[in-house]
């Protein structure tokens, strides 16, 4: 241990500076929650250099909402091809999620499970608030590796999707098929077609 005094001032400032760091969700990258189609199209062109039949548009049929779908090889640097989708709300028309999935088809699983410790490191040390994080709990179908939000409420959850074997002494292992990255505004009530009480 060293003897020598520090000064309170410099130690106090990168323990302030860290204490001030907060997690905002607001999008990816340069697509905004709020944000029209056409609009997310030219954050699309903007960030993948991506246009035209390189973005694929349709439709989730049971939530009505719109779908932007592209391909993208490096989203995470040196992480694997990934699809990324921006969702649209069945009465906003405008961003409301936004998710980035890494599958076995096209990666290993290896780099699955090196892509999740890499997200989740970075998570857990982004400034979510403390009081909504998860992390590391079976699910019924995978493992929830982390959800956290930011200040507004506005989500992320990141799932290594898979299957669990018993792996003998009540120990489970899990066979990862998918990395699931989820930025929403809302993750528990997202805005999706709903049959409203006492229509039917």
């Amino acid at each position: 241990m060293s003897a020598h005094a520090q000064n309170p001032a410099k130690s106090a400032a990168p323990a302030a500076e860290a204490a001030a760091a907060k997690a905002v969700v607001d999008g990816f990258r340069s697509a905004k929650f709020g944000m029209t189609m056409d609009k997310v199209r030219k954050a699309i062109a903007a960030d993948f250099k991506l246009s035209g039949d390189a973005v694929g548009e349709g439709e989730n049929v049971a939530e009505r909402t719109a779908l932007l779908t592209i391909r993208v090889d490096d989203v995470l640097k040196d992480g694997g091809p990934a699809q990324v989708s921006y969702v649209f709300g069945y009465d906003s028309k405008t961003l409301i999620q936004v998710g980035i999935l890494w599958d076995i088809q096209s990666s290993s699983e290896a780099k699955l499970l090196a892509n999740a410790e890499v997200l989740s490191s970075y998570f857990r040390t982004a400034g979510y608030d403390p009081a909504t994080v998860r992390s590391s709990l079976a699910l019924d179908n995978g493992l929830l590796i982390f959800r956290g939000e930011d200040a507004e409420g506005r989500a992320t959850v990141l799932l290594l999707q898979g299957t669990f074997t018993d792996a003998g002494d009540q120990r489970r292992s899990l066979a990862p098929s998918a990395l699931a990255l989820l930025y929403a505004v809302d993750a528990d009530n997202p805005d999706v077609f709903r049959i409203q009480s006492g229509q039917f």
